[in-house]
């Protein structure tokens, strides 16, 4: 091939020292940045972007329906993130001239779109949100009010729907109390000040008309609005104890989507999901998945030399060596694909040896960055195996409960591999029950993920780990 038509290819280095120093990220947020604020002197606003404490700062919307318990959350979630709470009072209690007219408004009426939007914009717009960041409560309230902010600039991270069912958030109601000095919320039932002489001046401010007025409001809304945020959108059913509602908005606002280039090890027993996870991953991210046992069978139809090497130990089922199974490896690996688009890696490695020598052959460039283990008990992991069959004809696998053949013909012809078998199974488990503490303590930030469950859950649970820092 002509070298002035070949395609570029990246050094991996160069991946790797972009992913160490957050590059992409904090590319991307400068120029996220300057289109959407757009201001007059841009190299200025880039030196201010780069001289912020953190590049992580928070941009959060906190909804849902009056009484959810929107106000406690916004304001313990602005506490723990360190990010200014903003809200519908607060827009109002200083003395512009937007703020006044804002005023003048009746109670019960809106604030129109384009006045709400000025309002958000220029408080959002101040140095300590620029500089800390912002926790937006209750704002906005319907899909117009959403989309003429993000045309005004206003665009959100994260966005956190609370819900509940309507008796209960009318129990919440009834109970809600007010400290008519400092304006905290607190509820007679669910949730009490620790000071007694807080409680002795709370104040009950029953409002049903206005309450049930916002309530339908919500109910007409909810479905646009969402719509509006859906990529951003983590919706959290506030029906729970407040200690577990806050966790799981918490969790989700220190989630980041950065432009990082996966390299992951799923890690896991025989049956619990490995291979379906990768491939969930890899089609949701653009991955390169690299099954172990599957690469090693491509090699070795090659017909190359390593590959005929492989391909006698195949046909005579004994385990391949660990040095060939390397070199395919960090062959692979270190291919363009992966380097640019990132890997997902399963079924290897299987013990501390290997571990160790994965580490060694994979320097640099090819580490991996996340590491994750799927914990299943033997007898669940026993009954997904060994109800599994092939189809020799397309290559799908198929189980007898969760995934049947599609026709009596598919049924007919499906085929178990010698190591689905009960006693192949139950060896296989033992030896990675053995080997398990110490591919932990290789690998002592790796996240644990409960693979006994649905396994759109378990995706779930692997992605919000993969997002996270």
């Amino acid at each position: 091939m002509d070298e002035t038509v070949k395609p570029l290819r990246i050094p991996p280095q160069m991946s790797v020292y972009a992913d160490k120093h957050n590059i992409f990220h904090l590319l991307q947020s400068m120029l996220s940045g300057l289109v959407v604020e757009q201001p007059a002197d841009a190299l200025s606003f880039m030196i201010a972007l780069l001289q912020r404490s953190s590049t992580d700062i928070p941009r959060v919307l906190l909804l849902g329906p009056p009484a959810v318990g929107k106000h406690t959350m916004a304001e313990r979630l602005s506490a723990d993130l360190r990010a200014v709470h903003v809200t519908s009072e607060s827009l109002l209690s200083d003395q512009s001239e937007l703020s006044a007219q804002a005023r003048c408004v009746p109670p019960t009426e809106p604030i129109p779109v384009e006045l709400l939007v000025k309002l958000v914009q220029r408080r959002l717009g101040e140095i300590d949100c620029f500089c800390r960041g912002w926790v937006l409560e209750g704002i906005p309230q319907t899909r117009l009010q959403a989309l003429s902010l993000q045309q005004a600039g206003v665009i959100p991270e994260h966005v956190v729907m609370l819900e509940a069912p309507e008796d209960v958030l009318l129990e919440r109601s009834r109970g809600k109390m007010v400290d008519p000095l400092t304006g905290d919320v607190y509820h007679q039932t669910f949730i009490l000040p620790p000071d007694p002489q807080v409680s002795q001046r709370l104040e009950h401010r029953p409002a049903e008309l206005q309450r049930d007025a916002e309530l339908q409001r919500h109910r007409r809304e909810v479905t646009g609005l969402s719509s509006a945020y859906q990529n951003v959108l983590r919706v959290v059913n506030a029906d729970q104890p407040h200690a577990d509602v806050y966790q799981q908005v918490l969790a989700f606002a220190r989630t980041r989507r950065r432009s990082r280039i996966p390299r992951i090890l799923l890690l896991g027993p025989p049956g619990c999901g490995k291979s379906l996870q990768a491939r969930l991953l890899s089609e949701k991210y653009k991955m390169v998945d690299v099954c172990c046992e599957q690469l090693l069978r491509s090699v070795a139809a090659e017909g190359s030399t390593l590959g005929e090497e492989i391909h006698s130990y195949l046909d005579d089922g004994r385990p391949v060596p660990d040095s060939l199974v390397l070199q395919v490896l960090e062959e692979r690996l270190s291919r363009v694909d992966c380097s640019v688009r990132g890997w997902i890696l399963h079924d290897f490695p299987r013990d501390l040896q290997q571990a160790r020598s994965l580490q060694e052959a994979l320097q640099g460039a090819l580490q991996p960055n996340r590491v994750f283990f799927l914990e299943l008990a033997d007898d669940v992991c026993v009954e997904r195996t060994t109800l599994r069959a092939t189809d020799p004809v397309s290559g799908e696998r198929f189980h007898a409960v969760t995934r049947p053949a599609p026709s009596s013909e598919v049924q007919n012809r499906l085929q178990t591999r010698p190591e689905d078998s009960t006693h192949t199974v139950t060896h296989t488990l033992k030896q990675y029950r053995t080997h398990t503490a110490t591919l932990q303590a290789v690998y002592p930030a790796a996240g644990v993920v409960d693979a006994d469950q649905d396994p759109l859950c378990v995706f779930e649970a692997l992605q919000s780990r993969l997002t996270a820092d």
